[in-house]
């Protein structure tokens, strides 16, 4: 295989192409830009400036990284767009660049983002999540690793989600989600811990039970919340998961759903 530029391709002089790579018709290739090695970009996609795609990448049609943040206090400074290894960008998604609140958009490796999907300025993405068709994330959502966002969401600007949690289709994202749960709803509600997630993530049966455990002691006791993670901290050793789980309800800071 080697580097395949369509005639109708426009490439910035600025721009840093690696082996291998696929442009196809009408795509653009802005400034700043760097495409990795044996990455594709489909019919009409922009990388508009200040991008850097990792190797193995795929960028749908119409899809548009890149743009300017959609951001009143953003004054035309230089700031990026990062897009880890083997992640695929299906048809007219848009990333826009970050602000001088983090100065970078960041989208981690073996990402799946559905069509139509929306990050906006600042958006920390970790590795391999999936955030699947339509969903909208506004600014400064951070989404930690393996988490799955399904289709039709809204996303609060500055709200986080942890590891392994699973949002159900449609939700109203304006708090935090905690890491290993599951939550859908308009308002949003937490049902539980994810089990199906973690048991293909590959965690041993016995931490599972654990974060159950933890779970039912933070929301189904009876407890506020402070004394409730007291307790879910009293069995030692504990899984670090379980550390993790309770670090959050901690520290979020837009609070949790119910």
């Amino acid at each position: 295989m080697s580097t395949q530029i369509h005639p109708t391709a426009l490439v910035d002089p600025t721009a840093a192409l690696g082996l291998n790579v696929t442009l196809g018709p009408w795509t653009m290739v802005g400034p700043r830009v760097v495409v990795g090695d044996r990455s594709v970009l489909a019919p009409r996609a922009i990388l508009e400036q200040n991008v850097h795609i990792g190797q193995d990448c795929v960028i749908g049609v119409g899809s548009v990284i890149g743009g300017d943040p959609q951001d009143l206090k953003f004054q035309g400074e230089e700031t990026w767009v990062e897009i880890g290894s083997s992640t695929t960008i299906r048809e007219y998604s848009t990333i826009n660049r970050g602000t001088a609140a983090s100065g970078t958009t960041i989208v981690g490796t073996g990402c799946l983002i559905m069509s139509y999907v929306h990050l906006a300025h600042d958006c920390q993405v970790g590795n391999g999540v999936i955030i699947a068709n339509a969903t909208q994330c506004a600014g400064h959502v951070t989404i930690h690793d393996k988490a799955t966002i399904s289709g039709l969401c809204a996303l609060h600007q500055f709200v986080t989600i942890g590891q392994l949690a699973f949002l159900g289709g449609c939700t109203r994202v304006n708090q935090d989600v905690p890491p290993f749960v599951r939550a859908v709803g308009s308002p949003m509600e937490m049902y539980g811990i994810n089990s199906l997630g973690i048991q293909r993530a590959g965690i041993a049966k016995e931490v599972l039970v654990a974060l159950k455990t933890a779970y039912r002691t933070c929301f189904n006791a009876g407890l506020p919340l402070t004394q409730a993670i007291e307790r879910a901290r009293q069995p030692i050793p504990r899984p670090p998961e379980v550390e993790q789980f309770l670090g959050f309800l901690e520290n979020a800071g837009r609070g949790i759903p119910a």
